[in-house]
């Protein structure tokens, strides 16, 4: 999912260049600084809506349904990041905001999900290191993003072997230069499209069945499959354990601050401040992009 949301930063310069390049200018155009910002963080902003709202909603309606939502609603507006249209520039950009918006509001709901899941499947011994290994994957998805669009760079100038700016300013931008991007944007969709299957054949988590559900029966059943292990359903304990006062607290009490406030604040301080420096580094001027003539440059 990181591949879907990340590889819009190296796709900035080439945006400017195609959209925003004046025929008498003796430089490339370059995306102005409010709409670089704008195209560069809306899917953030995105994210946090829908981290909010699906984590929200999974908590009503089960982690596996909403799951294969936030799927959806990735491939789809994947794809149509791809397709955005316009008379102008503006037009382009700003159906480009729109879209990326509704992308992060997907990968905003798969985030919370994904550690979710994995930690009502994982046992206490082994939580933290799946969890770790579900936000590793970030970074994998970053590093696939740029050899995509190195792979498709390479095979425009393979194709087209269009000039330098220097050389010919017109010509170092034929037409076919616009599919670039596009094409980048909507691969993103494949991998995300490609565990639907899988997602959509994992049962419920167990912990969600039995304790929010309250159908104990169903999570021993569910867990017995997964681990190809006869597991015997404990209603009583189960009911006891979902009526315990000890666990009758909700998010803004004392009690949930006593337990986990430490634990809260420490992700949330961690993940804002990375968002901060990566959303400041995407927008900053000195990103590194991959320009129409093959060159690296800054």
């Amino acid at each position: 999912m990181p591949m879907i949301c990340f590889c819009i930063s190296l796709l900035t310069k080439l945006l400017g260049r195609l959209y925003y390049t004046d025929p008498g200018s003796t430089r490339p155009g370059a995306l102005p600084i409010n709409i670089a910002a704008a195209v560069s963080g809306v899917a953030l902003c995105g994210t946090l809506a829908g981290q909010l709202f699906f984590g929200w909603l999974g908590d009503k309606m089960g982690r596996k349904k909403v799951y294969g939502i936030t799927l959806v609603l990735m491939v789809a507006t994947s794809i149509a990041s791809g397709l955005s249209f316009g008379s102008s520039a503006k037009g382009v950009m700003t159906t480009l905001c729109f879209f990326r918006f509704w992308l992060g509001f997907g990968v905003g709901g798969d985030y919370p999900l994904s550690a979710t899941i994995m930690s009502e499947y994982a046992n206490k011994k082994t939580r933290g290191s799946f969890i770790a290994a579900v936000f590793a994957m970030q970074g994998m998805g970053i590093l696939a993003g740029g050899i995509v669009s190195l792979i498709v760079s390479a095979g425009f100038e393979s194709k087209f072997k269009p000039p330098t700016w220097n050389e010919d300013p017109v010509a170092s931008m034929p037409p076919e230069s616009d599919y670039i991007w596009r094409i980048v944007l909507m691969f993103g969709a494949l991998p995300a499209a490609l565990t639907y299957y899988w997602r959509m054949q994992m049962p419920e988590t167990a912990r969600y069945t039995a304790l929010v559900a309250k159908n104990a029966k169903q999570a021993a059943a569910d867990m017995s499959r997964v681990l190809k292990v006869n597991i015997e359903a404990e209603e009583e304990r189960v009911e006891h354990i979902a009526k315990s006062e000890q666990n009758q607290f909700g998010l803004f009490t004392r009690e949930f601050a006593r337990k986990y406030g430490i634990r809260l604040i420490g992700t949330l301080v961690h993940g804002f401040l990375l968002d901060i420096a990566f959303t400041v580094k995407t927008c900053s001027k000195r990103t590194f992009s991959v320009p129409l003539d093959g060159s690296t440059s800054r």
